[in-house]
């Protein structure tokens, strides 16, 4: 059984190494990513994603050692028109990564302005790009994303060795208000509707790495509902990044869900659910594919993160089932040699 930790603690020793009393999950972000040395293989990022019935939209700021990698995209989920736009700064210059969760963040570069300003109980986060899709066709977007008092979350450092290891904040559910801007049109998030969903992540990688991950959140029956499941690179680690959170709850699940989806053709249904137990069975019906390559230096990275809804069911540790219909979110397969 996973070891949930109640204080705060650094996850790295004062050589750079694991720290083992860091090893384990917490409801709260209560980890200082003290990451050091071990030049090259430092992986650092932000990702947010927001979800509504019309749109969703992403933004992340990273920083791989040798080179910071900035994207955004936005999907409409009505009329599946999407858009991406990624730059790639060599040896990250400008680009600094706290080693808190809930520490701002910025970026500006010449193709886009991104900033995460931390209010303590929220993120404001704003995103211009001038030409994101063409000379006359920008994006700007405000969006406050809230955290309700006391909401929990998933926090885990994942350990592969001394010398590789991941920390890990997955914080989904979490109330969304604000306006994107893209495309001649104004798309308005009401914070009844829109979720936002945190991956921040400080770590030392293995150069070839594969995960899976999926996110969901939303209304269900009038509670507010989200959860988190990844795959692949937590195998044998003894940890899970897996979580259900309701009305701002966290229900830890510590085993591993089984994954099933065809490789050969994303968009089929896919299967969720735990190994061992009948706490999750999800089908994950995909509406589009997302696929993103990078092959730039000695980054190569292929991802096919399908965007659709989730039917099914899920338990809370205290066996309380809720049932999932259409619930809006994403399931991915990303393979990186980084």
């Amino acid at each position: 059984m996973a070891r949930e930790i109640t204080e705060q603690v650094d996850i790295c020793d004062g050589k750079g190494r694991l720290a083992q009393d860091s090893i384990g999950w917490a409801r709260q972000p209560l980890f200082n990513c003290n990451v050091s040395g071990s030049f090259l293989r430092k992986k650092k990022w932000n990702y947010w994603c927001i979800t509504s019935p019309e749109l969703l939209f992403s933004v992340t700021i990273s920083h791989l050692d040798y080179a910071a990698v900035v994207f955004v995209y936005v999907l409409d989920l009505q009329s599946l028109r999407f858009q991406e736009k990624t730059t790639l700064v060599p040896f990250g210059f400008g680009c600094r990564m706290p080693d808190k969760v809930n520490a701002s963040v910025e970026f500006e570069g010449k193709q886009m302005t991104i900033s995460f300003d931390e209010k303590g109980d929220s993120t404001r986060i704003f995103v211009q790009c001038p030409h994101f899709s063409g000379k006359e066709q920008p994006l700007v977007a405000d969006v406050l994303v809230n955290r309700p008092y006391g909401h929990e979350s998933v926090n885990v450092v994942v350990p592969w060795s001394e010398k590789r290891f991941q920390f890990t904040s997955k914080q989904t559910a979490l109330p969304a208000a604000g306006t994107v801007n893209w495309n001649g049109k104004e798309y308005i998030f009401k914070s009844n509707k829109a979720f936002g969903c945190l991956d921040f992540g400080r770590g030392v990688w293995p150069y070839h790495s594969t995960w899976n991950w999926a996110q969901a959140a939303g209304i269900v029956n009038g509670r507010t509902v989200g959860f988190n499941f990844g795959g692949q690179w937590t195998d044998g680690t003894g940890q899970t990044e897996n979580g259900i959170v309701v009305d701002s709850k966290l229900s830890k699940i510590n085993e591993d869900i089984i994954w099933a989806y065809d490789s050969s053709n994303y968009m089929k249904p896919w299967t969720l659910k735990t190994d061992g137990t009948d706490q999750v069975l999800l089908t994950f019906q995909p509406l589009f594919e997302r696929k993103a390559a990078t092959n730039a230096f000695i980054i190569h990275s292929a991802v096919h993160q399908l965007i659709g809804t989730f039917n099914g069911y899920i338990k809370t540790n205290e066996g309380e089932e809720i049932i999932i219909e259409s619930l809006v979110g994403w399931a991915e397969d990303h393979r990186a040699s980084w």
